[in-house]
Protein backbone atom coordinates (compact mmCIF):
# COMPACT_ATOMS: atom_id res chain seq x y z
CA UNK A 1 0.00 0.00 0.00
CA UNK A 2 1.27 3.46 -0.85
CA UNK A 3 0.60 6.65 1.07
CA UNK A 4 1.18 10.03 -0.57
CA UNK A 5 2.82 12.46 1.81
CA UNK A 6 2.78 16.16 1.02
CA UNK A 7 5.87 18.27 1.76
CA UNK A 8 3.91 20.03 4.51
CA UNK A 9 2.98 16.71 6.14
CA UNK A 10 6.54 15.50 5.81
CA UNK A 11 7.86 18.60 7.59
CA UNK A 12 5.54 17.92 10.54
CA UNK A 13 7.38 16.21 13.38
CA UNK A 14 4.02 14.98 14.71
CA UNK A 15 3.20 13.31 11.38
CA UNK A 16 6.58 11.57 11.25
CA UNK A 17 6.21 10.33 14.83
CA UNK A 18 2.75 8.95 14.02
CA UNK A 19 4.14 7.04 11.02
CA UNK A 20 6.99 5.67 13.10
CA UNK A 21 4.58 4.56 15.87
CA UNK A 22 2.42 2.73 13.31
CA UNK A 23 5.50 1.07 11.83
CA UNK A 24 6.69 -0.08 15.26
CA UNK A 25 3.25 -1.61 15.88
CA UNK A 26 3.47 -3.39 12.49
CA UNK A 27 0.38 -1.46 11.35
CA UNK A 28 2.24 -0.28 8.24
CA UNK A 29 3.56 -3.62 6.97
CA UNK A 30 4.07 -3.52 3.20
CA UNK A 31 3.79 0.25 3.22
CA UNK A 32 5.46 2.73 0.90
CA UNK A 33 5.55 6.46 1.55
CA UNK A 34 5.38 8.46 -1.69
CA UNK A 35 7.12 11.81 -1.80
CA UNK A 36 7.64 14.27 -4.64
CA UNK A 37 10.81 15.69 -6.10
CA UNK A 38 9.72 19.07 -4.75
CA UNK A 39 10.28 17.85 -1.21
CA UNK A 40 13.83 16.86 -2.06
CA UNK A 41 14.56 20.18 -3.77
CA UNK A 42 14.12 22.11 -0.56
CA UNK A 43 15.66 19.34 1.45
CA UNK A 44 17.68 20.12 4.46
CA UNK A 45 19.62 17.70 6.59
CA UNK A 46 16.51 16.84 8.62
CA UNK A 47 14.73 15.50 5.49
CA UNK A 48 17.56 13.04 4.90
CA UNK A 49 17.39 12.05 8.57
CA UNK A 50 13.59 11.58 8.40
CA UNK A 51 13.82 9.41 5.27
CA UNK A 52 16.44 7.26 6.98
CA UNK A 53 14.23 6.92 10.08
CA UNK A 54 11.30 5.76 7.96
CA UNK A 55 13.43 3.17 6.18
CA UNK A 56 14.90 1.91 9.45
CA UNK A 57 11.32 1.43 10.66
CA UNK A 58 10.62 -0.72 7.60
CA UNK A 59 8.75 1.87 5.57
CA UNK A 60 9.92 2.10 1.96
CA UNK A 61 10.22 5.44 0.18
CA UNK A 62 9.07 6.09 -3.39
CA UNK A 63 9.84 9.14 -5.49
CA UNK A 64 6.51 9.91 -7.18
CA UNK A 65 5.96 11.40 -10.65
CA UNK A 66 9.61 10.87 -11.56
CA UNK A 67 10.77 12.86 -14.54
CA UNK A 68 8.12 15.57 -14.53
CA UNK A 69 9.36 18.04 -11.96
CA UNK A 70 12.82 19.27 -11.30
CA UNK A 71 14.39 15.92 -11.99
CA UNK A 72 17.84 15.94 -10.56
CA UNK A 73 19.68 12.69 -10.73
CA UNK A 74 21.66 13.80 -7.71
CA UNK A 75 18.52 13.17 -5.61
CA UNK A 76 18.79 9.49 -6.40
CA UNK A 77 22.37 9.47 -5.18
CA UNK A 78 21.88 11.69 -2.15
CA UNK A 79 18.61 10.41 -0.68
CA UNK A 80 17.59 6.88 0.33
CA UNK A 81 14.98 6.03 -2.30
CA UNK A 82 13.58 2.49 -2.67
CA UNK A 83 11.31 3.09 -5.68
CA UNK A 84 10.91 5.59 -8.45
CA UNK A 85 7.53 5.95 -10.07
CA UNK A 86 7.62 6.77 -13.77
CA UNK A 87 4.99 9.42 -14.34
CA UNK A 88 1.99 8.48 -16.45
CA UNK A 89 2.79 11.27 -18.92
CA UNK A 90 5.57 9.00 -20.24
CA UNK A 91 3.25 5.99 -20.39
CA UNK A 92 0.21 7.40 -22.17
CA UNK A 93 1.72 7.36 -25.68
CA UNK A 94 4.30 4.67 -24.95
CA UNK A 95 3.32 2.22 -27.73
CA UNK A 96 3.44 4.98 -30.37
CA UNK A 97 6.29 7.16 -29.15
CA UNK A 98 9.94 6.25 -29.64
CA UNK A 99 10.85 9.15 -27.32
CA UNK A 100 8.68 7.85 -24.48
CA UNK A 101 10.02 4.33 -25.01
CA UNK A 102 13.60 5.61 -24.86
CA UNK A 103 12.93 7.65 -21.74
CA UNK A 104 11.18 4.80 -19.92
CA UNK A 105 13.90 2.34 -20.82
CA UNK A 106 16.64 4.76 -19.72
CA UNK A 107 14.89 5.38 -16.40
CA UNK A 108 14.50 1.64 -15.80
CA UNK A 109 18.12 0.81 -16.68
CA UNK A 110 19.45 3.67 -14.53
CA UNK A 111 17.29 2.65 -11.57
CA UNK A 112 18.32 -1.02 -11.84
CA UNK A 113 21.99 -0.07 -11.80
CA UNK A 114 21.33 1.98 -8.66
CA UNK A 115 19.37 -0.90 -7.08
CA UNK A 116 16.16 1.13 -7.07
CA UNK A 117 12.92 -0.58 -8.05
CA UNK A 118 10.66 0.95 -10.70
CA UNK A 119 6.90 1.43 -10.71
CA UNK A 120 5.15 2.71 -13.85
CA UNK A 121 1.97 4.72 -13.28
CA UNK A 122 -1.06 5.02 -15.50
CA UNK A 123 -1.06 1.65 -17.25
CA UNK A 124 -4.28 1.43 -19.22
CA UNK A 125 -3.57 -1.16 -21.93
CA UNK A 126 -2.03 -4.59 -22.32
CA UNK A 127 0.41 -3.15 -24.85
CA UNK A 128 1.74 -0.58 -22.35
CA UNK A 129 2.05 -3.29 -19.72
CA UNK A 130 3.93 -5.66 -22.05
CA UNK A 131 6.34 -2.97 -23.25
CA UNK A 132 7.23 -1.99 -19.69
CA UNK A 133 7.70 -5.60 -18.61
CA UNK A 134 10.00 -6.18 -21.61
CA UNK A 135 12.02 -3.16 -20.50
CA UNK A 136 12.39 -4.68 -17.03
CA UNK A 137 9.93 -2.53 -15.08
CA UNK A 138 9.35 -4.09 -11.65
CA UNK A 139 5.78 -2.99 -11.01
CA UNK A 140 2.93 -1.35 -12.86
CA UNK A 141 -0.22 0.34 -11.63
CA UNK A 142 -3.24 1.72 -13.36
CA UNK A 143 -6.70 1.02 -14.72
CA UNK A 144 -5.39 -1.91 -16.74
CA UNK A 145 -5.07 -3.80 -13.45
CA UNK A 146 -8.04 -2.33 -11.57
CA UNK A 147 -9.90 0.91 -11.07
CA UNK A 148 -9.89 2.56 -7.63
CA UNK A 149 -12.00 0.58 -5.18
CA UNK A 150 -13.63 1.22 -1.80
CA UNK A 151 -11.97 -0.66 1.05
CA UNK A 152 -14.43 -3.57 1.19
CA UNK A 153 -14.30 -4.10 -2.59
CA UNK A 154 -10.49 -4.06 -2.40
CA UNK A 155 -10.52 -6.86 0.18
CA UNK A 156 -12.75 -8.94 -2.10
CA UNK A 157 -10.57 -8.16 -5.15
CA UNK A 158 -7.43 -9.26 -3.29
CA UNK A 159 -9.10 -12.52 -2.26
CA UNK A 160 -10.10 -13.20 -5.86
CA UNK A 161 -6.54 -12.58 -7.02
CA UNK A 162 -4.95 -15.26 -4.89
CA UNK A 163 -1.34 -14.59 -5.96
CA UNK A 164 -1.57 -11.05 -4.62
CA UNK A 165 -3.13 -12.30 -1.38
CA UNK A 166 -0.34 -14.88 -0.96
CA UNK A 167 2.31 -12.21 -1.54
CA UNK A 168 0.70 -9.91 1.02
CA UNK A 169 0.34 -12.75 3.53
CA UNK A 170 4.02 -13.66 3.04
CA UNK A 171 5.17 -10.06 3.54
CA UNK A 172 2.97 -9.58 6.60
CA UNK A 173 4.41 -12.72 8.19
CA UNK A 174 7.93 -11.38 7.62
CA UNK A 175 7.10 -8.03 9.24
Amino acid sequence: MSINISPLQFQSKNHLNQLLRCANQKALACCVIEITEGLLMAAEAHVLQQLAQLQQAGIAVALDDFGTGYSSLSYLKKFPIDYIKIDQSFIKELPNSNHDQALCEAIIVMAKKMKIQVIAEGIETLEQYQLLKQMGCDYTQGYYHAKPLPAQALVQWVRQNNSIAQTLDHRLKQA
